[in-house]
């Protein structure tokens, strides 16, 4: 063979190698890698609000049975309890937990946070999570109705039945589109801006019940009213149960440490541990259907 032709043949050898490459399926980079590797789940992780503190919030007043005495940074009650779970899970000690107050309603509103996370009984919804980081659950929760004592509505036995009842719900809260969903009432809900607004105006007669979640109507009626009746709870868009998420800044780094924390949790049986020991008397109530 002529070294011209020798010389063709090689590059038509290099040129089908180059296309063969060009061709073949190629390692794909790994877009979480990079996150992965710049994960820093510690205390001086740049993602917190604070370096060396975890900066946790939730509402005021703080009721029962979520926290105890109005006083989250003690540690009783469900949502303190597990705040300073995950405390633990991620490294920190408990006088490295600053509590700060955040109203419910402002908690999801887009914008910077001063906290890591709020915990404050906030259902994952998806809207919300446009404006916010969600945590995977840490607690399911029914809503359930709340009256009084020898109401027409004490001794109900089915959400038609309080089609014509006068509904007090929080603002800001998917309660009030729960009802609108499940009970369908022949008018709207009343708003209020507290739990305690609501509780007043139950006792005043303006409305008939309140529907809000479970273990907070437990609490109400033990400890709030002196003849309140629980009437029995009910699942919101089509019996799934809400998801109560722990709410962060948006795209916040500390999200997925949030996560791992909750998993350990729920693996080593921590979380259902605080559940019963917290809120075991919510699985008592009868479940009321349409």
């Amino acid at each position: 063979m002529s070294r011209t032709r020798i010389s063709l043949a090689i590059s038509a050898a290099l040129a089908f190698a180059l296309a063969a490459v060009g061709c073949a399926p190629q390692p794909q980079s790994d877009p979480a890698a990079g996150s992965r590797k710049a994960l820093d789940c510690t205390s001086e992780s740049s993602s917190l609000h604070q370096r060396g503190r975890l900066t946790v919030a939730t509402d005021s007043p703080a009721y029962e049975p979520w926290f105890s005495d109005n006083k989250p940074s003690n540690g009783k009650g469900f949502e303190s309890a597990v705040a300073y779970a995950v405390a633990g899970k991620l490294g920190f000690e408990r006088d490295q937990v600053e509590w700060v107050i955040e109203p419910f309603a402002h908690s999801y509103a887009p914008g910077a946070k001063s906290f890591d996370f709020d915990i404050n009984q906030i259902s994952i919804t998806p809207q919300r999570a446009k404006a916010v980081d969600f945590s995977t659950s840490y607690y399911t929760a029914n809503q359930a109705i709340l009256t009084l004592e020898g109401s027409a509505f004490a001794k109900a036995t089915s959400l038609g039945a309080f089609k014509d009842a006068r509904i007090g719900v929080q603002v800001a809260t998917t309660s009030y589109q729960a009802v609108l969903e499940q009970i369908a009432p022949t008018r709207l809900p009343h708003v209020f801006s507290t739990t305690k607004d609501e509780v007043t105006a139950l006792r005043n007669g303006q409305i008939d019940a309140i529907v809000t979640d479970l273990p907070t109507v437990f609490y109400l009626a033990g400890a709030e009213l002196d003849n309140g009746e629980i009437v029995g709870q009910f699942g919101y868009a089509g019996g799934t149960p809400e998801e109560f998420g722990l709410l962060l800044p948006k795209n916040s780094g500390y999200t997925p440490c949030v996560n791992r924390a909750l998993a350990a949790l729920k693996a080593d049986g921590t979380l259902a541990r605080l559940t019963r020991q917290w809120l075991s008397a919510s699985a008592n109530v009868p479940e009321l259907k349409r």
